[in-house]
């Protein structure tokens, strides 16, 4: 007899949407997973909703797990997916069997090192700029030294590009603006799986990383050497990530 599929909610970053992003993942994931890819609240709307906070996403998700009939379930985030997914887990742990990030976007400020929060409060420059130079800088300070940002692919841009700057900078705000409870985290107890690149900014993901194992009280941190934020594993290497999954989801699930 087989088990009940796994009900899964996943969430994009701030840019390439729901579909494209996690189309190759689902596929290596099979037919016994009921994934619910859910696109970012903030691009519920042409332009960002007013007042949009992380808070705005946690309703998002909330709204899918119910439509869903989810009592219970798995959530895969990644960047400002990951972000959501971590506000999520603060706000309603109760909800969550386990927690899958990839390279959250943001983790609060609570307990960052001087070099963490240095790094990320560089992003407060990209509000300033607009167009094709903030989002080449959008992808620099997220790839480690040395490593070259991926250049845009030839020809028109695709319609949903355009929406792109105004929300990310309306994120970023909303980031610069909030935090994180981390002693809410600190009783979450299901386990969390974390994906690092290698090639992506050490002074943002892996501080990131190394502050929140000493968060989560079960907390696995696995490394993929040659991938980087914009390279990610669940496009590049999805059946590892899918396998991985399939191995965080079992000891999550109640017997």
């Amino acid at each position: 007899m087989g088990h009940r599929p796994w009900q899964v909610v996943l969430l994009p970053g701030g840019i390439l949407p729901v579909g494209p992003a996690y189309a190759a993942l689902l596929a290596e994931l099979g037919t016994d997973v009921d994934a619910r890819p859910k696109e970012l609240e903030i691009y519920a709307t042409d332009v960002p909703p007013p007042g949009y906070t992380l808070s705005t996403e946690v309703a998002g998700v909330l709204r899918v797990a119910d439509d869903a009939g989810f009592e219970r379930f798995h959530l895969v985030g990644y960047s400002a997916g990951g972000a959501a997914a971590l506000a999520f887990a603060a706000s309603r742990p109760e909800r969550l069997l386990s927690l899958a990030l990839m390279e959250p976007a943001f983790a609060g400020w609570q307990e960052t090192t001087d070099a963490e929060r240095s790094h990320f409060l560089r992003f407060r420059e990209l509000l300033d700029k607009e167009g094709p130079e903030m989002l080449t800088e959008f992808q620099a300070l997220q790839l480690a030294p040395g490593v070259d940002p991926i250049p845009p692919p030839a020809g028109p841009a695709p319609p949903w590009m355009a929406k792109r700057p105004a929300a990310l900078q309306t994120i970023l705000r909303a980031f610069l603006a909030s935090d994180l409870d981390l002693g809410t985290l600190r009783r979450f107890d299901r386990p969390v799986w974390f994906a690092l690149g290698g090639r992506s900014h050490p002074d943002y993901y892996a501080l990131m990383a190394q502050r929140l194992a000493t968060v989560f009280p079960d907390f696995r941190v696995e490394s993929f050497p040659d991938r980087h934020h914009f390279d990610p594993p669940h496009r590049i290497e999805p059946a590892r990530v899918a396998a991985s999954l399939r191995s965080l989801w079992p000891r999550a699930t109640p017997s």
